[in-house]
């Protein structure tokens, strides 16, 4: 046991101290938000040499679809949600996550959340087994159509009052395989979305910076 104390003493704290201390320094080459006007943060996907601009920002979540275009002015990033929804989710929510297709790199992205690093559940979110027990719904993966009746039933078997949450380029819309005959155009052409947080993936960071502006944690 003394081993084990001196060793925690050793290695001091390892979450970061996000959203309170300094945004965290990002590797260079972390592209981030796009901010050439017209183009679509919910439809790109991995292209080292695609010759968009990138302000190297992992904010980039939003709640409207639209708001994913960049355009002249400043970014709309995530808003709370209202009132009654940030009384009944603001200190504790529950997240099923399903993967609608996905490769498991979004997925991934989702779980290192879970990691000492980033501690998710220190903000009162977790993620559970059973979508009885869930508030809120993740999507990841372009839905091909034989994940869409098990994601209508996901979200069908939530009580209310719930959320839905579009993680990555594919669940936003189909992604590489929006104009194949087996993939939906996105969770939203399914389900409301009430977050969408483009990337492929999107960096960890990007995935907590939109939950918590959605429920309030995060307002600048």
């Amino acid at each position: 046991m003394l081993k084990i104390i001196m060793t925690r003493l050793r290695q001091k704290t390892r979450t970061i101290a996000f959203p309170k201390g300094p945004a965290p320094v990002l590797p260079a080459r972390y592209r981030g938000r796009p901010i050439a006007a017209g183009v679509d943060a919910g439809n790109l996907t991995f292209a080292p040499d695609d010759g968009v601009a990138y302000a190297g920002d992992f904010r980039m979540a939003a709640s409207g679809r639209d708001d994913l275009v960049a355009g002249e002015k400043e970014q709309k990033l995530a808003r709370a949600l209202n009132a009654e929804m940030l009384r009944v989710f603001g200190r504790s929510i529950k997240l099923r996550q399903v993967s609608a297709g996905g490769c498991n790199a979004c997925e991934l992205d989702l779980n290192v959340l879970n990691t000492v690093v980033f501690d998710l559940s220190r903000f009162g979110i977790q993620f559970v087994a059973s979508p009885r027990h869930a508030d809120g719904l993740v999507v990841t993966g372009p839905v091909p159509r034989n994940m869409k009746d098990a994601l209508l039933r996901t979200y069908a078997a939530m009580p209310e009052p719930k959320i839905v949450i579009a993680v990555g380029t594919c669940a936003i819309t189909g992604g590489l395989f929006a104009e194949g005959p087996e993939a939906s155009q996105g969770a939203g052409a399914l389900i409301p979305v009430d977050l969408y947080i483009p990337g492929c993936p999107p960096h960890p960071l990007t995935i907590l910076d939109g939950l918590l502006r959605l429920l309030g944690k995060i307002r600048s």
